[in-house]
């Protein structure tokens, strides 16, 4: 078993409120070498996509399905992220990767995110279970107010899936919605430093603000599923897959120098940016 464990009340405050902020979840040695390689990586830039926001504004990411033998798959595959996500979601059945996200918000020009749950892309990959899904993100770089962190709308999750429609190159959720949660649950600001964790419900209202600091806010985001939900309208594999589990220790002690046959999705092939007819008649501004 891993060394790190979250306590009973920790997952109390998940399940109340939607998500967890689990504070130097990875030292600033383990986040260091993260970014630094997020930075460099030629492959990932390659492959990194640019969404516009509704102003226009743009934010860069790369999302890849399946974790490899390199320092993000170490993460990805650690013992204390998969046993965290494994008791958040409170499955007997193995904790699969769906896919991660390398999230760019350049200073000046990094768009915003339109107010959303998970689960309102992730409807569309027809996942059965949204209870059984969540996603858990990593600062690599200070997330605060001032550099667009996420909001989140406190115990949210509860509410069930709201309509979503576009916004942008998004998917938003219905404002009308929204602006009920805002009136009746907490926002949250999320300020977060490097190597912090924050765990959020797949159903959990949340966005970010664009990045108009003169400092970037990178951040990976990884979303998990339990093998057991089945998702009858996706085509990667990986979310069914359980995860290869690696210690905690390789992502600063194993060779992490392989970065090949990553399977990056193209923005053309994302179903949750294709219409199915619906989507016209949400309000998401």
């Amino acid at each position: 078993m891993t060394s790190f464990s979250l306590n009973a009340n920790q997952i109390k405050t998940f399940n109340e409120d939607g998500y967890l902020v689990v504070k130097g979840l990875f030292s600033k040695e383990e986040t260091d070498k993260l970014y630094q390689t997020a930075v460099e990586n030629s492959v990932m830039q390659k492959n990194a996509m640019d969404l516009n926001d509704q102003s226009g504004k743009k934010t860069k990411l790369s999302l890849w399905f399946t974790p490899g033998d390199d320092v993000f798959g170490y993460l990805i595959r650690s013992e204390r992220m998969v046993n965290s996500v494994w008791q958040l979601l409170g499955q007997e059945s193995p904790v699969c990767h769906f896919h991660t996200k390398l999230m760019q918000k350049e200073p000046k020009v990094g768009g915003a995110w339109e107010w959303h749950q998970d689960y309102g892309y992730w409807y569309k990959n027809q996942f059965i279970y949204p209870d059984q899904l969540m996603s858990v993100m990593i600062a690599l770089t200070p997330a605060n107010k001032e550099n667009g962190c996420l909001q989140v709308i406190k115990g949210s999750h509860k509410m069930g899936r709201v309509n979503h429609g576009f916004a942008g190159e998004q998917v938003g959720a219905d404002m009308e919605m929204v602006n009920h949660a805002l009136k009746t649950m907490e926002l949250v600001y999320c300020e977060i430093e490097p190597g912090d964790a924050l765990f959020f419900h797949s159903n959990l209202m949340h966005r970010s603000e664009a990045n108009l600091s003169d400092h970037p806010r990178w951040s990976l985001i990884s979303c998990y599923n339990s093998q057991s939900n089945i998702a009858y309208a996706e085509t990667s594999t990986s979310w069914r897959v359980p995860v290869s589990i690696v210690p905690d220790r390789a992502l600063l002690e194993w060779d992490a120098s392989s970065f090949g046959n990553v399977d990056f999705l193209k923005k053309e092939d994302d179903p949750a940016l294709k219409t199915t007819g619906w989507e016209s008649e949400v309000k998401t501004n």
